[in-house]
C-alpha cells in the first residue's frame, strides 16, 4: 500500500509538471513559448528538421506526462520523458556541467532518474494499467524502448546541422 502511494505521488507531481512542460511547448500555456517558437529555438540550436525534433520534445512531454498521470500503458510515459531529457541533457546542459546554478545537467538528469524509476516499477495499484490490469511485457518494453530513444538521440545528432540554415525569403 505505501508503495503504490509513494508511486502514485511521484506519478502525479512528476507528470503534471511535464504535462505542463509540454504545453508550454504545444500549446505556449503557461508562459511558454509555443510550438513555432519551440521551433525557432531548436532551429537555432542546429537541429533538422526544426519543426519535426519541436514537434517531439512538445508532445514527449505532454503525451508522457499525460501518461505517467493516469498510470497508463507503462512505462512509455517514462520512456517519452526520459527521450526528452536525454535530448535536453546533450544539445542544452551538457557543456554547461552538472549543477543547475550554471544551466548544467543536474535538473533534467534528476527528472530523467525519476522517470527511469517509475518505468522500472511500474504504475502501481493506483493507477488505470492497476484497474484494467494492463501489463505489457517486461523487460522487452523497458529495454526496447530505451533502444529506441537511444536511435531517436542518435537521429537527433545526424541531423543537426553546424549552421542554422534559413529559408531563402520571397
Amino acid at each position: 500500500m505505501l508503495l503504490d502511494t509513494g508511486l502514485l505521488i511521484l506519478r502525479l507531481v512528476l507528470g503534471l509538471l511535464f504535462v505542463g512542460h509540454g504545453a508550454q511547448k504545444l500549446f505556449g500555456w503557461f508562459g511558454g513559448a509555443g510550438l513555432a517558437k519551440t521551433e525557432g529555438w531548436l532551429g537555432s540550436m542546429g537541429m533538422r528538421p526544426a519543426w519535426f525534433w519541436a514537434l517531439m520534445a512538445a508532445l514527449s512531454e505532454f503525451g508522457g506526462g499525460l501518461l505517467l498521470v493516469l498510470g497508463f500503458l507503462s512505462p512509455l510515459g517514462s520512456l517519452g520523458i526520459i527521450a526528452a531529457m536525454v535530448v535536453a541533457i546533450t544539445e542544452a546542459h551538457w557543456s554547461k556541467g552538472l549543477w543547475n546554478s550554471k544551466g548544467g545537467i543536474e535538473f533534467p538528469l534528476v527528472n530523467l532518474t525519476a522517470a527511469l524509476a517509475l518505468g522500472l516499477f511500474g504504475a502501481g495499484a493506483y493507477s488505470l494499467d492497476g484497474i484494467l490490469g494492463i501489463r505489457l511485457p517486461e523487460p522487452a518494453t523497458i529495454v526496447g524502448g530505451l533502444v529506441l530513444v537511444l536511435l531517436g538521440v542518435v537521429a537527433s545528432e545526424v541531423t543537426k546541422t553546424s549552421k542554422p540554415s534559413h529559408p531563402a525569403k520571397a
